[in-house]
């Protein structure tokens, strides 16, 4: 068989298809929403988006009875859609809504700005931007260099600071892009009965890949340790306890995000965090690739004062230092050996398969301190990209175990469908699998009540759903033609 002809006839019946698609849709031809990674360097934007979350990683160093919070999330963490999870606040006085991504990595929330320069001013994603403008809300408050916050956030006044200053962030990440703004405090809603004054950045200045559409929202709501995150500021002002869990829906997509303590289902299987990091650092001990222990030298999985493993939901895939990676893959692989792998961009691993990878791929498992554990199937490890075509989600984090810098990051692509809880006030997270369509009960310290917190899907009505047939036509077309070249 042509294999070559094959696919690049797959691919034109697929446009096609989606053409005529998209006429019914749109009688006046309009596309108001395109693929998300635009060209053909679609999985290679993917994996730059994460780019930017790591060199941020490496790099970044109240009265009243507490309550249950229940954040309505939208989007899923499949490499070929939308690859993140984000919710919707208001914001301001009158408020008004942002779209912002949910992020466990970082420790401030911060939005795009009026006046703001290189801030997108679309989404691919299928929402609508709002520039956020201190002067339209009466309730917006400059906060200073020499104002509890910054002093805090900063460990100490900042050099030449004077009280008419305004207090600064800038993040530089990875790949050179980088964000910059100031801090202001407003009034902010994260659902009926939950608001609050807070303090977060007002972005003023984006530049390389955040300046972007592909992949834009209006900020990004960190959940971070820091007393500077959105968790911290809520437990301090006595509003909620230091509690959250989520459960990222990648099947349908959103899932549940809840402040609060879960009670229901009770989850068991925890491990401590890493003690003084700024992230969600656990400490991996072995990891198992179809029932057999995977031989890695003894030092691999030391912590000490390095950082552990990283628990991060604003990271669409996993990654493993290199020498964990290579004799992962390779076992994986080895239950398959006359399958063909094809590296598309570069780095991505992908092949053709016809059967059911749960039954032809082995199940991976993740080892934890304390006994924890964590299942990874093969239906979350590979992601499909069009009937028989997988790629592998495991990437190398390209730095080598024991030198300081080793970094073994989970994100979505693990954490999707299962409850995962986050105890801030214990020191522990944990997790157990779990349909992320249903619902979970969490305890409202200020009524003494259980309340029942079911799933949600945030969604951008038809317009977003022709966007994603364009965009999966895409990066169809991208790795078909890329596989049926070398045949």
């Amino acid at each position: 068989m042509d294999l070559g002809k094959t696919t690049r006839g797959a691919v034109l019946g697929c446009i096609l298809v989606l053409f005529t698609l998209v006429l019914d849709a749109s009688g006046d031809f309009v596309f108001p929403v395109h693929h998300k990674f635009k060209g053909q360097r679609s999985l290679s934007a993917l994996k730059a988006h994460d780019a930017r979350r790591h060199g941020r990683i490496l790099a970044s160093a109240g009265s009243g009875s507490t309550s249950a919070v229940d954040l309505e999330i939208g989007g899923n963490g499949h490499p070929s859609d939308t690859g993140l999870y984000f919710t919707k606040l208001g914001i301001g006085s009158p408020s008004k809504d942002y779209f912002v991504q949910v992020d466990t990595g970082s420790d401030i929330l911060w939005v795009n700005c009026i006046d703001c320069t290189n801030c997108p001013k679309k989404s691919d994603i299928g929402v609508k931007l709002t520039l956020y403008d201190p002067k339209s809300s009466s309730t917006s408050q400059p906060v200073t260099c020499d104002q509890d916050f910054c002093t805090s956030k900063y460990s100490g006044q900042l050099p030449g600071c004077r009280p008419t200053l305004l207090c600064e962030y800038d993040v530089t990440y990875g790949d050179g892009s980088a964000t910059a703004g100031y801090f202001v405090k407003d009034n902010i809603e994260f659902d009926e009965r939950t608001n609050g004054s807070m303090v977060f950045g007002c972005g003023a200045r984006q530049s390389g890949q955040l300046g972007k559409s592909s992949e834009a929202l209006d900020g990004i709501l960190g959940f971070g340790q820091a007393n500077s995150s959105v968790i911290s500021q809520l437990a301090a002002s006595g509003k909620v306890r230091k509690q959250f869990a989520h459960c990222l829906d990648n099947v349908n997509g959103g899932g549940i995000f809840a402040i609060g303590e879960v009670v229901q289902p009770k989850v068991k299987n925890t491990t401590p965090l890493v003690p003084k990091q700024a992230h969600y650092n656990v400490a991996m001990e072995a990891i198992e690739v179809g029932g057999d222990v995977v031989q890695l030298p003894t030092d691999t999985f030391d912590t000490g004062d390095k950082e552990g493993t990283i628990i991060d939901s604003g990271t669409t895939l996993a990654y493993l230092p290199e020498e964990v990676y290579q004799p992962v893959m390779s076992k994986i692989f080895a239950s398959q050996p006359d399958l063909k792998l094809h590296t598309v961009d570069e780095q991505f691993k992908c092949f053709q398969y016809s059967k059911s990878v749960d039954d032809g791929f082995p199940v991976v498992k993740f080892h934890f301190k304390n006994s924890a554990s964590m299942t990874v199937y093969p239906r979350d490890y590979l992601f499909q990209l069009k009937d028989d075509v997988w790629c592998s989600g495991w990437q190398s984090s390209g730095m080598k175990s024991g030198n300081g810098d080793s970094m073994t990051l989970l994100g979505d692509l693990v954490l999707s469908n299962k409850l995962v809880i986050y105890d801030l006030e214990n020191q522990e997270i944990g997790w157990m699998d779990y349909n992320c369509s249903s619902s979970i009960k969490v305890r409202d310290e200020k009524s003494g009540g259980i309340d029942t917190i079911g799933a949600h899907n945030l969604s951008s009505a038809s317009t977003l759903t022709i966007g994603r047939l364009l965009k999966f036509l895409f990066l169809i077309s991208s790795v078909l033609l890329q596989i049926s070249s070398l045949y």
